[in-house]
This record gives C-alpha cells, structure tokens and sequence, in this order.
C-alpha cells in the first residue's frame, strides 16, 4: 500500500484527499519506483481546479525522485536499485510508490539529491525546451521571461547566463525582482509598479525582443505581444492568472508579421529518446554549477492542501516539494 493523494471532484485544496493504494508489479515497460521527494507544479493546481480537466478520480503529480524497486519486461535503461526521477504524464506522483510507464523515468546522476532532483525536472525541462527548442535564441539575443522568480523562472534566469542570453525578467516585488536578478537576469521590471511594456522598449532601444516567454496568460498576454520585435515568437507556456480570452489574428500581422505557439513540456518528452537526452542536458547544467536548484518551500505530504493555497496565493519563490 501507498499514501497517495487524490481528488475525486475538481475544486479548491480541500478537495486534496489522502487514500492508501495498492502498488502492484510493473507490466511490460513499466518500472515501480518508491519516492523520496514529490515535485509541486502550477499545473497540478490546474488540474484539481478543472482547467485541466481529468477523468475522476484521479491522483495528482507530475514529477518526483526516488528509487527503482522494480523494472517490467522490455526496460533496458533502468534497473532495480537505480536512482531515478522525471517529469511525466499520467499523473500520479503525489504518492509513496507507483507503477509508471519507464519510457520518460530518466537516471538520476549521484551527484544530484533526490529532493533537488523532485524540485527540478519539470521546470527545468521546460527551461531546456524554451531556450534550446522552440524558436532559434543565440547568444547575445535578449528574451522576455515573465514570472522570473518562480521555479522555472530562476532556472530560466541562470541557464540564459550561461548560454550569454540576455534575459530581461518580470516579477510582482521589487524582492522577487532582486532574487531574478541575483540569479542571472540581466534586468527585472517590477510590473506592479510599472509598465513593463514601455521598459521593454527603452532597454532594446525601442525594437522590442524576438522572444516572449510567457507562463502568467491573461494579464500579460496582449503586453508581451507588444514587447515583440518583427518576426518575434511569442511563447505562451501557462496560465497561472487565468486562461488568455480570444483575440484576432490579425493583431500578429499588425505586431510585424508575429508568431505564436503554446508548447507542453510533455509533447515534448513523450519520444524517449527525445526524453533521457533533454534530461541529460538538465543534468549536465546542474552538474557543472550552471544552474543551481532553488527550494524555498517543503511540505510535508499531509499538508498538500496548504502547499497548495501558498502556491496558488503566488506566495512562493525557486522550487516547493513534498517531503515524504
């Protein structure tokens, strides 16, 4: 049996519930791995709430780290005894131990922690994807990155430092701003206290960016377009204040001939291949001390809803796990 936590109608953190389930033995290729720490996501909240919606019951999670107890028939790249962690659907990574599918279950170098490792792989690999993968960034190429002192805000800021991205930032306190900063954003812009449009435009002399990258949705959306340069990318990868309401194509021919995509780190992970090498890639980064893993919030897994309201309130910096 594992604690597991489930919902079995869409709602607020109250409708979080912890049930014991039976584990089971892994079928052809899948793996059973025992969790050690639990990663919490803004698209967790998404899916308790409806906005995601899934098929009732169901358990919520989707990335953790742990231990391999078990591999089905077929599973090559994992082993009993392996150090492991990813970031996958189905849900279900709010437990002590599950049957998953192996195909995104990634081998977890010593040198990362397995609390690290929970705190990481989602938002870092949607940082490998928004920087290497979805529209040609060089080096010295500026970004806009909204919300640059959440989880995949502050990877974001330091992989782009790496990489001689300059990123300009976003955030809601001048604090958070300093944290973006103190991470490798180039600038940050308060926009509770000003217009982060117009400052765009003064800190590119006016031309605007070739990328947008946008997690917050409604109250930024139509903002960021006007941030583009001609040609720009808007990259829309969440909705954290709401879903963004329809708008007329029309507007992308206006801004210079605009281009839009909503991305899923999880489109992107579904080929293995594809998976264990963007893993590596984020390992590497950890490794090397390019990029250095934020925990700000711990939560013990009795207290998921709580985790939950602190995440929704937009009261957390970095990284929040679940302690098991």
């Amino acid at each position: 049996m594992a604690r597991t936590v489930i919902i079995e109608a869409h709602g607020g953190p109250e409708a979080l519930k912890i049930v014991d389930r039976e584990v089971g033995e892994p079928g052809p290729g899948e793996v059973r791995i025992r969790h050690r720490a639990v990663g919490l996501n803004f698209i967790d909240v998404y899916q308790r709430t409806g906005i995601y919606p899934m098929p009732l019951p169901a358990a919520l999670g989707m990335e953790a780290a742990g231990d391999i107890e078990a591999v089905g028939e077929g599973v090559t790249h994992l082993k009993p005894g392996d150090r492991a962690a990813y970031a996958s659907a189905p849900p279900g990574a709010y437990t002590e131990a599950r049957v998953m599918p192996a195909a995104q279950v990634c081998p977890l170098p010593d040198g990362i922690g397995y609390d690290t490792a929970a705190a990481m792989m989602l938002k870092g690999l949607t940082v490998e994807y928004l920087l290497e993968r979805t529209t040609p960034i060089a080096r010295g190429d500026t970004v806009l990155f909204h919300a640059a002192a959440g989880g995949v805000g502050l990877i974001a800021c330091q992989w782009a430092r790496s990489e001689g991205i300059r990123l300009i930032g976003t955030a809601g306190s001048d604090e958070k701003c300093q944290l973006a900063l103190d991470h490798g954003a180039a600038e940050c812009i308060n926009y509770r206290t000003g217009d982060f449009v117009a400052r765009v435009k003064e800190l590119t002399d006016g031309k605007g960016v070739p990328a947008v990258m946008d997690s917050v949705g409604k109250d930024t959306f139509d903002g960021s377009l006007s941030c583009l340069a001609p040609f720009g990318m808007m990259i829309l990868f969440g909705a954290a204040s709401g879903p963004v309401p329809p708008f007329d194509l029309n507007r992308l021919a206006q801004g210079g001939s605009l281009k839009i995509t909503r991305p899923s780190v999880f489109n992107h992970v579904a080929d293995h291949d594809r998976c264990q090498a963007m893993a590596r890639r984020l390992f590497d980064k950890v490794l090397a001390g390019d990029v250095e893993i934020r925990i700000d919030q711990r939560f013990p897994l009795d207290d998921v809803a709580g985790a939950h309201r602190t995440l929704e309130a937009r009261k957390t910096t970095g990284s929040t796990v679940l302690e098991l």
